[in-house]
């Protein structure tokens, strides 16, 4: 059984860690754990979206006592990009393991509607955005903006379930990333 640190209390991103290792076939512990990602409470760029990820990663992994006994350790971090088509969700996810290998995936995109745009444009932060659109509470740590967006098609789960598989690509197939 592997054993995976997950760098986020978030049941969103620890099921869909759990649901990514399943689906490749793995019987795995996962355990979040309460780390910084030190980044902006809204990443605005795949640069800062990525590190945030990186910085969860290297956290869990450093996390004392608890740093020894995982196989994986994984950070997911949502953000949003600009571009000149309009803003939208971006989402990274990284893997490290015990030897410091490093494995790093993104996921979709989708088009966010100017309205919301312009209030992260203002500095609010998504999570808080969301929930004053819908009216719900804590839509970040459910279905998230994905899944209100496509009406649940798309759920945050599936979105880092996708995410988590693509990071973990290189520990799939070592051989195509061994350096000569």
């Amino acid at each position: 059984m592997l054993h995976i640190g997950v760098g986020s209390k978030n049941p969103a991103k620890i099921e869909a860690v759990r649901s990514a290792f399943a689906e490749m076939g793995f019987e795995a512990e996962v355990i979040g754990l309460d780390v910084e990602s030190q980044v902006s409470e809204q990443p605005f760029s795949d640069e800062e979206t990525i590190q945030g990820a990186i910085n969860r990663a290297n956290n869990v992994m450093f996390a004392e006592k608890e740093s020894h006994f995982f196989d994986y350790c994984i950070g997911l971090e949502g953000g949003v990009i600009e571009s000149p088509f309009g803003m939208f969700l971006c989402n990274w996810g990284v893997v490290v393991d015990k030897e410091g290998n490093v494995g790093i995936g993104g996921g979709l995109r989708v088009q966010l509607p100017e309205e919301i745009a312009n209030h992260l444009r203002m500095g609010k932060e998504l999570g808080d955005i969301i929930d004053d659109f819908t009216g719900k509470h804590n839509v970040k740590k459910k279905e998230g903006t994905i899944g209100i967006l496509t009406n649940q098609l798309i759920t945050r789960k599936d979105m880092f379930r996708d995410v988590t598989i693509s990071a973990f690509a290189r520990f799939l197939n070592p051989q195509l990333y061994e350096e000569n």
